[in-house]
């Protein structure tokens, strides 16, 4: 029985906004794609808004502890990291995508380096370099052991506070993007904003921009077992559907293999045990002991993130457990303590010592491969809006991300935005635009509403699901947004849980279209890969009237 349609409303119910201002660019996000762009920006045009949504470094860069991947060494190529992205992707990567990454992703490293980032050395100096699943290759470049993120994160915002007082570039931190400004024919033309601050810049307002760069992360706390930040309630990607955006591949969501397991009822962001440490050696067993992994896949623990969350997830069912185990106690308390030290600390604290014991894990969410589609230069299907990093699908990804690709992502894709933007607003392609009257149906969802959100998409859209478990949390979610919003106050958390219920429906109408098993996910009702029909990317864009259609396109040939 097909499902009822999925509306959405242009807008969420907000105040109007009490003050404006005017950018050139506005760029909303601080993680590595936002500060990148932005910091390249500020050297090309008269005027940046850097917003970003509590503080600069608590998104989801500064998690990242596995590394950054790039074909740094010697004997590695661009080549040989694009053959291992497209097997990732099983079939749905774009290939000119993933060879923007993998040809340009080098230098960025470099440039990376050269802006302050302090990468782990070896004995002769040169960047030390690690595997992760889904690589043939050594080509993963951390710091801090397994504080990559954190590191990069520092970089960006040491170069940002050099340049704090250059009139060229205005940050303003505690600031919910609640909408996209358009304009009569559909063009983005700016952002309105929750700030919480004092004086003039408070509460709602606009800020006009000839271009918008969404870089606001992921929709992690769709779920109720996430690796990511609280912050990562996928405010951007929900915006860009509101406005008409085309958002591909939602559905393909990755679920990290190896989470710390803290018990039923455990929820929000999950400690996460990064594939780095299977890299160096651990390996998973079940309750009895015996390797997971074995025979399942060449690269056994090393497999692409799909295949081992899948091999867990088997596992969990055949033996009726909530989780499995990691086993790293032989690489000793020494070198984990050197090379692992803040998954090692968070152990301790939690009273699990990785030295002396198996580690319980199982699957948690923990990346995005889908989001706001974008061509090779980050634009969006509408006019001056661009998305990169984690909310954006620039085709790299797939079906499922392979380990360390998204920090490159958005350093790669971050310069090319910056470099499109420059050149047009230099050509005069990108005049300062209008916005039309906020018109037209809006929505909030109380923020009590959250869980009932998270565990609809948990039991209905996770990582198994069949056609009767989507169309149920298609019946709730639509059900929780005909709740009439009686007595609901618009604000940050309430703004925040009404975009994770969009998305949710959105993504669960896309995981209900898609009949079969591929990537991140498994379909138990059609449980292997189909790509005689499959071989097709899922596409949901809203419609003036507020429904949104589903479109399917062909994956192109590699040229």
């Amino acid at each position: 029985m097909p499902s009822a349609p999925v509306t959405l409303p242009r807008r969420l119910t907000a105040p109007a906004p009490g003050w404006t201002t005017t950018a050139d660019v506005v760029v909303v996000g601080s993680g590595i794609a936002g500060l990148t762009c932005a910091l390249r920006l500020r050297e090309r045009v008269d005027r940046v808004l850097l917003v970003t949504k509590t503080v600069l470094s608590a998104g989801s860069t500064t998690w990242a502890q596995g590394g950054i991947a790039a074909a740094l060494h010697p004997e590695d190529t661009p080549e040989e990291h694009l053959e291992d992205t497209l097997t990732a992707g099983v079939g749905l990567c774009d290939v000119a995508a993933v060879r923007a990454l993998v040809t340009e992703g080098p230098a960025r490293v470099h440039e990376l380096v050269a802006l302050g980032a302090e990468f782990d050395r070896d004995a002769g100096g040169e960047i030390k370099l690690t595997r992760e699943g889904g690589h043939h290759r050594d080509r993963i470049a951390h710091a801090g052991g397994d504080a990559t993120g954190a590191e990069i994160s520092r970089a960006l915002i040491a170069a940002l506070h050099r340049v704090v007082d250059d009139p060229g570039i205005e940050v303003v931190e505690h600031a919910l993007v609640v909408d996209l400004l358009s304009t009569a024919d559909g063009a983005i033309c700016g952002v309105t904003l929750h700030v919480i601050g004092e004086g003039q810049v408070d509460g709602v307002g606009a800020a006009y921009g000839r271009a918008v760069v969404l870089a606001t992360g992921g929709l992690g706390q769709i779920y109720t077992s996430t690796t990511n930040p609280p912050v990562a309630t996928g405010d951007g990607m929900a915006a860009a559907l509101r406005a008409g955006a085309r958002v591909t591949d939602l559905e393909f969501v990755q679920f990290h293999p190896t989470v710390l397991f803290l018990g039923e009822g455990s929820t929000g962001q999950q400690p996460l045990i990064s594939e780095a440490v299977r890299g160096e050696g651990a390996f998973l067993v079940d309750g009895k002991g015996a390797r997971i992994m074995a025979g399942r896949h060449p690269l056994a623990d090393l497999a692409p993130r799909d295949v081992v969350a899948r091999a867990i997830l088997d596992v969990m069912r055949d033996q009726g457990v909530d989780h499995v185990w990691l086993d790293a106690r032989h690489l000793g308390r020494d070198f984990l303590a050197a090379r692992f030290p803040s998954i090692v600390a968070r152990c301790h604290e939690l009273g699990f010592d990785p030295a002396t014991e198996l580690l319980p894990v199982a699957p948690a969410q923990h990346y995005a491969s889908g989001g706001v589609e974008t061509d090779l230069v980050g634009r969006s299907s509408v006019e001056g809006l661009y998305a990169c990093g984690e909310c954006s699908c620039t085709g790299v990804h797939g079906a499922n991300r392979l380990a360390s690709n998204s920090l490159l992502e958005g350093l790669v894709f971050a310069h090319r935005i910056a470099d499109d933007v420059s050149a047009r607003l230099a050509g005069g392609e990108l005049p300062l635009r209008t916005p039309e009257v906020a018109d037209g149906e809006a929505a909030v969802l109380d923020a009590s509403r959250r869980l009932d959100v998270q565990r609809a998409m948990t039991r209905g859209s996770g990582p198994v699901r069949s056609a009767d478990s989507t169309r149920g949390a298609l019946s709730t979610l639509r059900d929780l947004a005909l709740e009439p919003p009686t007595g609901v106050e618009p604000g940050p958390l309430t703004w925040e849980t009404t975009n994770l219920l969009h998305l949710g429906q959105v993504l669960s109408l896309v995981a209900l279209r898609r009949e079969e098993t591929r990537g991140g996910h498994v379909r138990s009702d059609f449980p292997e890969r189909d790509d005689a029909r499959w071989l097709t990317h899922l596409t949901a864009t809203r419609a003036p009237d507020g429904v949104v259609a589903l479109t399917e396109r062909a994956v192109e040939a590699p040229s």
